[in-house]
């Protein structure tokens, strides 16, 4: 059995020290009692350092929403593996998003680059995968997401399997409120992920990587989504802005 792992990306959002501060100091003890899934915050680059400090010995862990796989350079406006390393445990890498609006710095191959980046500086990738609408409809989501999944793991040794997490999200999902059936994003997950991870890694390795599931997660449907047996946890979009993430939590725990 894998720990599941509930994610918050809180994407552009609590971008100052002060509001950033003030939700998690009430989510902190609200969430220290569920040790049953393991708990990340992925906030604004703004406000790392301080919650790297505020969250010093705590169960809950901190990531970045992205970054370069370069040590540095002249790539205005990035941040590098080193610059993360020590601030946060965790990256979010090839969020749909950051591959819709940021062209080659976030193709398949500047996942790849990445995510092994990440991981030689001690950092865990949560690799984001999933369909479009359109995609979904023309039934090109195995194609597709599968594609996305061996891209993203090139060179990757089976070692890497228990500091790496996917995230299956469907575009088509995020933000929308429509999110996929339990059942839906359990299939493409066994199938599709898991089975293009064990392409790379071998069926030990994929056994050992968590997968999540993304798009309009709630405190209302997470146990539903927690109850399928390929589902390792969620990445939490608007749902972890406010202080009743807590109750999205508790409900994932069972």
């Amino acid at each position: 059995m894998l720990r599941p792992l509930i994610a918050a990306n809180w994407k552009m959002n609590l971008g100052r020290t002060e509001q950033a501060l003030a939700l998690v100091r009430r989510l902190r003890p609200a969430i220290a009692a569920v040790e049953s899934v393991e708990v990340a915050i992925c906030p604004p680059f703004t406000v790392l350092p301080a919650l790297a400090e505020v969250l010093r010995n705590s169960p809950i862990a901190l990531g970045a929403q992205t970054m370069h796989w370069a040590d540095g350079g002249a790539y205005t406006g990035d941040v590098s593996p080193g610059m993360l390393r020590g601030l946060c445990e965790y990256v979010i890498l090839g969020h749909s998003e950051r591959r819709a609006g940021h062209g080659a710095s976030a193709s398949d191959e500047a996942v790849n680059r990445t995510a092994l980046a990440a991981l030689a500086h001690d950092l865990k990738p949560i690799v984001c995968v999933g369909e479009s609408s359109a995609q979904r409809d023309a039934g090109e989501t195995h194609a597709f997401v599968g594609r996305q999944v061996s891209a993203a793991l090139a060179g990757f040794e089976t070692s890497a399997a228990d500091r790496l997490v996917l995230a299956y999200e469907p575009i088509w999902a995020i933000g929308s409120g429509q999110a996929a059936t339990p059942a839906e994003a359990n299939r493409t997950i066994g199938l599709t992920v898991r089975g293009a991870v064990a392409e790379c890694l071998g069926e030990d390795g994929a056994a050992r990587v968590r997968i999540l599931y993304g798009g309009s997660v709630s405190a209302e449907n997470i146990g539903s989504f927690m109850a399928m047996p390929e589902i390792d946890g969620a990445l939490v979009g608007g749902a972890s802005l406010k202080p009743e993430f807590a109750e999205l939590v508790r409900a994932a725990g069972g």
